[in-house]
């Protein structure tokens, strides 16, 4: 994966991010999940990070998109 990463969406919830990857990736399109929570003790600080976090390379992030808006995955903030 590239060193450059841009966020596809973010999401309240690990499971929803982590599903999302997995139709990126199903998709062909690598992709990881953040969470600024340390390591899962924290989880009330995202909140304060802006939530889960699904990454894709610079490159692939409008592919990203339109696999995420064909799959109805509106929940997510686009950023």
């Amino acid at each position: 994966m590239s060193d450059d990463l841009k966020v596809v969406q973010r999401y309240n919830s690990d499971v929803e991010a982590e599903m999302a990857r997995g139709l990126l990736e199903g998709a062909g399109v690598p992709a990881m999940v953040a969470a600024d929570d340390c390591g899962g003790m924290y989880p009330q600080f995202r909140q304060q990070s802006k939530g889960v976090r699904l990454l894709v390379a610079a490159d692939r992030l409008e592919e990203a998109r339109r696999i995420l808006d064909l799959t109805g995955d509106e929940e997510g903030d686009a950023g």
